[in-house]
């Protein structure tokens, strides 16, 4: 799954256009190397999101086309 659609599915960023941009100004991070927005997310790589002065860092639990609100949570693992 594109990193972009994987950040808007997991709802850290609330859409997919924000977090297209964001993978463009280099705020985020998949296993320590830069993210382009078409970059494939697999279960288990650490994905780390710069904010401003705040920093997200999650691991990826699980990978799903569908998800609901309550299973957004469940998609990935704060570290």
């Amino acid at each position: 799954m594109r990193i972009d659609k994987y950040l808007k599915l997991s709802r850290l960023i609330k859409r997919r256009t924000l977090a297209a941009e964001a993978c463009d100004q280099n705020r985020v991070f998949i296993n320590g190397k830069f993210a382009k927005p078409s970059a494939e997310v697999k279960e288990g790589d650490i994905i780390e999101i710069h904010f401003g002065n705040s920093d997200a860092k999650v691991k990826v639990t699980s990978i799903s086309e569908y998800v609901t609100k309550l299973a957004s949570k469940e998609m990935y693992e704060i570290l």
